[in-house]
Parts: C-alpha cells; structure tokens; sequence
C-alpha cells in the first residue's frame, strides 16, 4: 500500500485551515501533518513533522508566503510548496515562481483537483495552469518596476506628494519625478490614477 503524502496548511484563516483539514481527511491519498497560522511558526513546524507537501497561503503577515517559499527553500532547497491563495495578479504568481514554489492555485478549486495537484508535485512535477502560464508569459514580455520604483508608486497610491515621498526615501524630488515618468510608460498609464490601477490589478502594489 502506497504511504499518504504528508501535508502542512499554512493559513492566517482558521476557518480555512479547518475547512481544508477536512476535506483532506476525506481523501486517502493524503495525511495533514501540521497546521499552522503564520510564516514564522510553519518553519518550526516543518522542522518537525517534515512534510512532503506545504499548503500555503499567499497573503500572511508579517510574513508572506512568497517569504516562507524563500526563507525555507534557503534551509531545505527540495521543500515543495503550492501557494494557495483568492489572488491571481501577475507579480504574486511572478513573486512566487522565483522564490521556488511548484505551483499556484486559487482557492476555489475543488478538492479532487487539488488533491491530483498535490500529488503530482510530491511526485516531482511542476504543474502550471494554461492561465497561469500566460500570465507568466506576459509578465516576462514587459518592464518590471524596479524596487524603488513599486516604493514610490505605493507612496503615490498612500496620497504622498512627490516631495512628501522624496523626504521619505531620501531622494530628490527631480528623482520621484523621473521615477514617476518610467513607472507611466513600463505601465502604459497615462496618468498617476491609472498607474496605481494598473499596479493594484497586476499586483505590483497593494492596497492600503
């Protein structure tokens, strides 16, 4: 008989962390190992139970899961990790690829198809929704902002003046305005409202 793949959830939502458990222990393919509500105490957890599989979700504070993705892939380079999560925004699935997770998925799929996913990447696989991939493929066909730049259009987006966000971050007001110029055409925004739009929906930014 085949061993159950052991899986941790990491949600800040107990109620999803209680749905997910059970729906898990109505499937034979798999065993929840660990809970856990935030990034800090799903590392230790792992230490503990080393699960084949970790569940997690996107949006956590103070750590986020793209983090814990870095931060335990850094200790334990095979930890194989699905972010599980309501957003599909283009920079959180980009975030998160980089960092090393096998897949990405929403939270509104059924549990026979997450199920065949969570197998398929204990067993190696890195399985990329159609949707997904198109995002990624977009991603990569046009300019990301640079660090600097998501800082000062989250700053715009907070209802900062460009010399308000220059006294901030330490830079000229000339500088926030040529980051501002760059920011308009790698987004094809035509003004700032329309930049903190289009930042918000791929994600580049969040809302305050």
């Amino acid at each position: 008989m085949v061993s159950p793949v052991r899986v941790m959830l990491v949600d800040d939502q107990q109620i999803m962390l209680d749905g997910l458990s059970a729906l898990m222990s109505t499937r034979p393919e798999i065993i929840v190992v660990a809970t856990a509500h935030d990034g800090e105490s799903a590392l230790r957890k792992f230490d503990e139970t080393a699960p084949d599989v970790s569940l997690v979700d996107l949006r956590m504070r103070p750590m986020d899961g793209v983090e814990f993705t870095s931060r335990l892939r850094s200790r334990v380079r095979d930890a194989k990790v699905i972010l599980l999560t309501t957003y599909d925004t283009d920079e959180e699935i980009y975030r998160g690829f980089r960092a090393g997770i096998a897949t990405y998925l929403l939270k509104d799929i059924d549990i026979a198809r997450l199920v065949e996913v969570i197998l398929a990447v204990h067993a190696g696989q890195r399985v990329i929704d159609p949707a997904i991939a198109l995002k990624l493929a977009e991603h990569a066909s046009t300019d990301a902002l640079t660090e600097r730049q998501a800082e000062v259009l989250q700053l715009v987006a907070a209802g900062k003046s460009n010399l308000q966000i220059a006294e901030q971050i330490y830079i000229s007001e000339g500088t926030v305005k040529a980051h501002m110029r760059s920011i308009l055409r790698k987004l094809g925004a035509r003004d700032r409202a329309q930049a903190i739009s289009v930042a918000l929906k791929r994600g580049l930014i969040r809302a305050e």
